[in-house]
């Protein structure tokens, strides 16, 4: 039977178990990165465990949130992770050199190799044949000391496919269509494995585009071939060592097959406030738009905004919509000083930003009250974006342009302004851009830590009690997102290397007196419906309340990265069926009936709760024998930390 890209690279990683769809396996990683919203408390975590250096290929710590530093805490945060990057062997990116995908991918990235980031959208490196996973900090850190990562084998999906993209319509539309298509549990334990005849009309930054965005489907990878089309990107990299050709067998064996015809894709846009609430543009053609903004790890790189910049060429915005553009790297930035866009852009009435993440978490640009506001964006959850009740639209940066020119939202195709297709165009090279502010580890500033006054230590949790119980101290809906739990806007972000400070926030979005409730109580447990923390990888909605005394999660079923984060901070993820869900009320006295212990370390699934001392239901913990050593001893941190002092002990 032949084998899949996936399985192979897997297979080629293994250090632990078997490649069966399912079944649990250890993987070497190679390469890690993390960005100044989830570095900190990685490196806090490293610190933690006692080790001198990282031990993988690979390490970058980047500063591309707040990389506009509004106070001294982000600014002293930033000084710490240049100091832990100098001391434990990473290369270091400093705040304006741009958004760590795009960053790694221009500089770092290779095809066959597994990177592990602390961020959710490092699946962007399967544009480029990479198995790139998001994943808590927590997962960096062990990793970064030489520790295996594990993850259950997912099932691979075939997506074909085939035919070529028309005029006008973009990478950004296909990975839309899928998302409308189906919605953003469809990828839970799935790859997206892309293959077909369509595969090579596309540019290995068109791939990167599409396996970026295949996050929002909640899958847990997404990953394209490595052919020719690689090979000419690392070429005009000036890396073309790094370039391996890789492809599935030609008779391999896949769990699903999609099949996607290019030729039929139209410009698509995801309205407020999901990114699969995705329809034509046409139909929702003329809604009046007052700002447009160009960037993100998906659609910041500079092939992404030359489309923007031909179309606004000798044309000005609309006077009622701001436009701002974000390119994902200074090097996209560099590029288009040096070939004169950047001119056109400000001359059209754009403002042209430093290279940031920023204005995707709601760290500047938030939009006015009662504003439309349409971006290149992967996410456009309620309240991302900085202001509560927001109307953010997600589309390509050829749909974006049109509606700057018209100030409503507007088909290219429609536009009645004699503007051509500017089409998908690449650079015949990107060498010669400065590098100045990558500081590699034998450039390292620092060969200590250096902590400001906001910097905490990491808190850790005691081993997981037999007797859990404790209220309901707050009931949530479905899809509520990791943005729900613990906010990226800057007022909040400030905080994220002082987890006390930052629990006080925990789930304000839902409920503003949560934080102050747990912190009374002794003890309790949080109730969700469906997709229980989809989004960013943050692994703060875990760690916070971890911190505030919950002790478990009872969700209808709980996203992947998010059920991970909570084992590794020793809350139990325990499931629960519909018609318990709707039984539970907030308040409600809960008990776990069983010796949670003998329960957990015994390998029992199924878990029976007593709620009001007057009804029963069962809730389940689907989690393997690793996963429970985690939950017995408290959490990866501390479980980890014993391994490592007991393996030094052996050497020595």
């Amino acid at each position: 039977m032949g084998r899949t890209l996936t399985e192979k690279i897997l297979e080629e990683h293994l250090v632990d178990g078997e490649v069966e769809t399912g079944e649990e396996v250890g993987i070497e990683v190679d390469q890690v990165i993390a960005h100044d919203l989830t570095g900190t408390m990685a490196w806090l975590q490293f610190e933690a465990l006692g080790l001198d250096e990282v031990q993988v290929d690979v390490a970058g710590q980047h500063c591309d949130h707040q990389t506009y530093q509004p106070d001294f805490k982000v600014s002293d945060d930033h000084r710490f992770l240049r100091s832990a990057a100098g001391t434990y062997g990473a290369y270091f990116a400093r705040p304006g050199t741009g958004i760590l995908h795009q960053v790694h991918k221009e500089n770092f990235t290779a095809p066959g190799k597994t990177l592990l980031g602390a961020d959710s959208h490092t699946p962007t490196a399967g544009g480029l044949g990479c198995l790139g996973i998001g994943t808590g900090g927590l997962d960096v850190a062990t990793a970064m000391g030489g520790a295996p990562y594990y993850l259950d084998v997912p099932e691979v999906v075939n997506v074909r496919l085939e035919g070529e993209l028309p005029e006008w319509s973009t990478a950004k539309d296909v990975i839309l269509e899928l998302l409308r298509r189906f919605s953003v549990k469809a990828g839970v334990g799935k790859v997206f494995e892309y293959t077909g005849p369509g595969v090579e009309s596309l540019s290995a930054h068109e791939r990167t585009v599409i396996t970026n965005m295949g996050t929002e489907l909640g899958a847990t990878t997404s990953i394209f071939p490595s052919d020719e089309r690689t090979a000419e990107f690392f070429e005009r990299l000036g890396r073309p060592e790094d370039y391996v050709e890789l492809q599935p067998d030609e008779d391999a064996e896949y769990d699903d097959e999609l099949v996607v015809d290019l030729s039929e894709i139209e410009p698509l846009i995801a309205r407020p406030s999901m990114p699969d609430n995705v329809v034509p543009v046409r139909e929702v053609a003329g809604t009046d738009t007052d700002q447009v903004l160009v960037g993100s790890c998906t659609n910041g790189a500079y092939e992404d905004i030359l489309p923007v910049a031909k179309m606004l060429d000798g044309r000005e915005v609309a006077k009622r919509v701001e436009t701002i553009v974000a390119p994902g790297s200074k090097q996209a930035s560099e590029m288009l000083a040096r070939n004169g866009f950047t001119a056109e852009l400000m001359a059209a009435g754009v403002s042209v930003s430093e290279a940031t993440c920023g204005a995707c978490i709601g760290a500047g640009h938030v939009p006015a009250s009662d504003s439309v506001s349409v971006r290149t964006f992967n996410r456009n959850f309620e309240g991302r974006s900085g202001m509560e009740d927001d109307a953010v639209y997600l589309c390509s940066p050829e749909v974006a342009a049109a509606t700057a020119l018209t100030g409503e939202i507007t088909d290219p195709r429609d536009l009645d302004l004699d503007v051509d297709a500017p089409g998908f165009e690449m650079p015949d090279s990107y060498i010669g851009t400065s590098e100045a502010d990558l500081i590699m580890p034998d450039e390292a500033v620092d060969d200590e830590l250096v902590k400001g006054p906001n910097i905490d230590e990491v808190p850790l949790k005691d081993p997981l009690g037999a007797d859990l119980t404790g209220s309901a101290l707050l009931k949530m809906p479905d899809n509520i997102t990791t943005d729900h739990v613990i906010p990226a806007t800057q007022e909040v972000s400030v905080y994220r290397s002082n987890v006390p400070k930052l629990s006080e926030f925990t789930l304000k979005r839902v409920d503003e007196t949560f934080a102050a409730r747990a912190m009374d109580a002794d003890g309790g447990f949080l109730v969700a419906g469906e997709n229980y923390g989809q989004g960013s990888s943050r692994e703060h909605a875990a760690l916070c309340p971890m911190y505030l005394g919950i002790h478990a999660v009872f969700a209808q079923s709980f996203a992947r990265i998010h059920k991970s984060n909570l084992i590794n901070f020793g809350l139990l993820p325990l499931t629960i069926d519909e018609a318990t869900y709707e039984r539970i009320d907030q308040g409600d006295d809960i008990e776990i009936v069983d010796d949670a212990v003998e329960a957990v370390e015994g390998g029992r699934e199924a878990l029976t709760i007593r709620v009001n001392d007057d009804w029963e239901a069962t809730a389940r913990l689907d989690a393997n024998e690793r996963e429970r050593e985690l939950l017995a001893a408290g959490g990866k941190l501390p479980h980890t930390r014993q391994q490592f002092a007991d393996a030094a002990g052996e050497g020595a």
